[in-house]
Parts: structure tokens; sequence; C-alpha cells
């Protein structure tokens, strides 16, 4: 049987509930996805936001933990860019690290490493971008994922 993801509102209730995200495979290069995700955690968001890459000091002024375990608060969220092969070790490191949700860019999908984390009680969403996720509930994103311009008097609960 194939992994089924949580709906859209179930994911919208995760974003809401998450307060403190980590961003493991976070890159400097201007060019990648996780670097336009980090931007736009840090300036379109409160989450308190923490980046992971054993070759990084700092990214966009905050520093960069080399690995979950060394963060200095367990993170609600991880958010993974990391390659297919590696998945499996990122999610006992997710587990270990006490999070809540563990949250697989698009592009990666990995029905063992859900299943695996889904066991140890965790969330888990894949295949999905959390920064178009949490936009799109926003009011920021069209469900296409471009900006509609449309404003609205409806109270934001994400920002």
């Amino acid at each position: 049987m194939t992994w089924e993801g949580p709906s859209a509102a179930r994911r919208r209730e995760i974003l809401l509930d998450t307060k403190r995200v980590a961003l493991v495979g976070a890159s400097a290069n201007t060019a990648r996805p996780s670097y336009f995700v980090a931007t736009y955690l840090l300036s379109s968001t409160k989450y308190e936001v923490s980046f992971v890459n054993p070759r990084l000091d700092s990214l966009l002024g905050e520093p960069v933990y080399p690995s979950l375990a060394d963060l200095p608060k367990p993170p609600d969220l991880v958010s993974v860019f990391r390659k297919h092969d590696d998945l499996p070790g990122v999610a006992e490191e997710v587990i270990d690290a006490g999070a809540r949700t563990l949250w697989l860019q698009l592009g990666l999908w990995h029905e063992p490493v859900a299943q695996r984390a889904e066991e140890a009680g965790l969330n888990v969403v894949m295949n999905r971008c959390v920064k178009i996720e949490h936009a799109r509930f926003a009011g920021g994103l069209h469900l296409a994922g471009f900006d509609t311009g449309v404003i609205s008097s409806r109270r934001n609960k994400f920002r």
C-alpha cells in the first residue's frame, strides 16, 4: 500500500503548531532551494529558524550547526534538503532530536523513512515545500504557487 501524506488542512495545522524550524542541508548557494526557503522563513514568518550543515559556520547572519543534536533547542519541524540515500540517517537524527514533524522537500519521497518516522510518532510530509505551503496558507500564494496580489482584511494567523 502506498503512503498517503497529510491533507492540506492537516499540513496547515502542523505549520500553525510549529514554533521552531530546522533546515537540514541549508546552503549558502543563492541558487539552491534551501537558500530561498531560509530567506523566506527568516523574513516572512515568526518561526525560530535554525540551520544544519557541517560545512558552514553561518548563513544569513545566523549560526549553522553541524547536526540536529547540536541545536540549542529541539526543533518542532525539520525540513530536509538532502539526497535520497541520506534520508534514513536523517530520519533517525530527527527522531533523536525530539522533533514532531519530518518534512521532506519537493522531489524527496522515501516511504520506508515515512513509515519509520510515523512509527516513532512524528508527522511526516513528503514532496512538499515548506515555503510554498506556508505562503499558501498565509494567503501569499495562489494554489498554483504564485502571488495573487489579493489584499484581504482577513487576520493572518501565520505572521
